[in-house]
This record gives structure tokens, sequence and C-alpha cells, in this order.
């Protein structure tokens, strides 16, 4: 099977099995001139990073989903490049989409593709060019829980979305009971938490409530949050920090986030033959499915919400560095396409694995590889 365009019939030519055992592994190799030791990352091999002849420093912002990921690279490629550095400012999706199309950073992190009108701004700053999507980040959204005595917590997508809309607000109300059998759920009142800022997160999840929540969730999918009720919390990091801290709460977060702040996930019912754990091995097999929905130098991809797989974790995303195919500053383009080629290399997606990502499939890196010395 071969990665498709435009939703060709078929998918992946790669198996779960193969993307989980890169996660496994760590980023190895050291060589004084080309080695970084970078943080949580490791250490990326001399192999992994060339750091190209022009030194500059880069500003980013976008997704707080990748936030993690970024600082794995960013120390990695720092220490590695003498000269070289990468600002990443956050601010959601929609800021960082925001503030590449005003011209003020060289990548924007966005965890959902451009839309069209925004590729349309993006031609005022591409000089001779436009803005394209390349899928470097790849994750999964875990529904995060603190509910005293409740440790395997079983969830659907309807339980979800009517959850994050006010309409069932008892931890023991019966459509949560029936995914529960046996568990002790509190007579209390769930404290849902979602997130304030534009996000591709709240689009990916909302994105999931479209195709699977059986019409509970009334809104379209979008990053702006349009739920009823519910505590409002910015960012990743916000939201996790909620969670932690307020007993019965719920909220959303990247894996990265629900494991760097030892957060109990819920395992998702998808119609499959038992529930499926928020793991990075079971989001992998999600992904070994997508398909690229973009043309020419635009990787966006198109991913299966409402798999019912065995073992297929269906709440994922990807998170796209967002570039100029043509119109880049003369000054940073050469670190760009380093930095971009370090992400997408071997190394630097098993470094972002280890901080609790996806690595995404070599068939797939490939495509992002043979775009990055492209641009110009």
């Amino acid at each position: 099977m071969k990665l498709q365009r435009n939703g060709r019939s078929k998918a992946l030519a790669i198996g779960a099995m193969a993307l989980v055992s890169s996660l496994s592994l760590a980023a190895c190799g050291s060589d004084e001139n080309n080695n970084a030791s970078g943080g949580s990352g490791g250490s990326a091999s001399a192999a992994a990073i060339n750091c190209g002849s022009k030194p500059a420093a880069l500003i980013s912002a976008g997704s707080t989903a990748q936030g993690n990921a970024i600082d794995v690279w960013k120390n990695n490629f720092g220490a590695a490049c003498s000269g070289s550095s990468i600002n990443y400012g956050g601010g959601g999706s929609g800021a960082g989409v925001q503030q590449f199309n005003q011209g003020k950073i060289q990548f924007a992190g966005s965890d959902s593709p451009l839309k069209p009108a925004e590729v349309e701004d993006s031609k005022k700053v591409c000089t001779g060019g436009q803005g394209v999507n390349l899928p470097l980040v790849a994750g999964l959204i875990s529904i995060v829980y603190n509910v005293d005595g409740v440790d395997n917590l079983v969830l659907d997508g309807p339980a979800i979305a009517k959850i994050f809309d006010s309409q069932i607000t008892k931890w023991n109300d019966p459509a949560i009971a029936a995914l529960n059998p046996g568990a002790k759920l509190p007579d209390a009142d769930i404290q849902a938490v979602h997130r304030t800022d534009d996000s591709g997160t709240n689009e990916n999840l909302t994105k999931y409530f479209a195709k699977v929540s059986n019409g509970a969730w009334s809104y379209p999918a979008a990053k702006a949050w349009a739920g009823k009720g519910g505590q409002g919390a910015n960012g990743s990091a916000g939201v996790a920090a909620q969670v932690k801290q307020v007993k019965n709460s719920i909220s959303y977060a990247e894996l990265s986030y629900a494991q760097s702040n030892n957060l109990k996930s819920a395992a998702i019912a998808t119609g499959a033959s038992k529930p499926v754990e928020a793991t990075a091995a079971n989001a992998a097999t999600t992904f070994a499915k997508a398909k690229i929905a973009g043309t020419g130098s635009d990787l966006a991809l198109t991913l299966d919400y409402g798999t019912k797989d065995e073992g297929s974790y269906p709440i994922v995303l990807v998170t796209y560095e967002i570039v100029c195919d043509k119109g880049n500053k003369a000054e940073t383009i050469d670190t760009l396409k380093a930095f971009l080629t370090y992400a997408a290399s071997e190394a630097g997606q098993k470094a972002v694995g280890d901080a609790g990502y996806v690595a995404l499939p070599k068939e797939l890196t490939d495509k992002v590889n043979a775009v990055i010395p492209t641009l110009a």
C-alpha cells in the first residue's frame, strides 16, 4: 500500500508495528562538531543535524500541542549549530497562522492545515509563492481526568461531546456508568475544562465529535471553542494544570502533557472489540492509514477520526510547520531548511517520540524531506 493523494483508496505502505518500534529507540550517536545533547530529547547524531552554511535566528509561533517537541528540537539544533537559534512563541494555532500571514515569523505551527482563505492571505508575504503545510509532529489528544477512585475510565464519542457541552454534568450519569460497569463513579459535578485560545487541538477534537457523536455536538468543527459551560484555560499546559489541580475535572490535552503532568487518560470505546487506550502505539495504528489531501508541495493530511479498527486510537492530530514555498527571507532560509530537515529526520522523530509524541511514518517524512530542499 502507498500513501495516496486526494483520498485515493490505498493507505500507507508501512505497518503500525514498524511505527511503534521506532518510538522506543532513542536518538543516538555523538560528534564533537554536530552533536547536541539537548534536554529531554537526548543526543542528536552528527548525521541528523546539518546546520547549513548561514547561521540565523528563527522566530516562530503557534500550536502549543507541539511545544514540548519544539523544545527538544530547538535544544538539540541550537547546541549543534553555533550561531543559530529557534524562538518559538506558542500562542495557539490560530495566533501562529495570523502572525505568519502578517510576515512576523519564519514559520508557524498549526494543528490544522491552512484554509483556502489563509492560503490566499499567505501570498502577500510569500512573494511569488504561498504557504504550504509540512506535517512534522504527530500526536494524540488524551481525554485527561482527575476523579478519585477511578483509574480506568472508558468514554465514547457521544459521552465526551455531551460532557463538554454540559449535557452530561454528573460523573455517575447513566451514560458514563453504562460504559464503566463496576466502577465507583462519584455523585459529583463534572468540572469540564476547555481551551480558550483558538486552537488546532479544539478543531481536531471537534472534528472527532462531528464524526462520532451521533449529533450530540451541534457546532461546526473549529479552532474557537463553542461548547456550553465549563471552565476555560489557555494552551495545552493550562488545561493540563487545571485538571491536575481540580478534583472531578476533565479536559483534553496532547499525550505529552498528560504524561508530564501524571494525568490519567480515558480509554475510548470506538466500536472495536475493546476500548482503545491513549498510547503512542495505538495512535501509530491510525497514522498508518493517513492520506495526503494536499497537492504539490502541500502535504496536508486526511485523518480517520471515526476508525473502528482494533487498537486504533481515534482522537489524533498532526501539527504542520507552515512555511512559504517561495519568498522566504534570504537571511533565514538556510537555517529554516536545516532545522526542518533535522525535525523530519529519523533522529529528530525518535527524539520527540521519547517526549510523548508519535514518530511519523517514514514514507511521509520522505515526502517532507523531498519538499524542504525546494523551499526558496
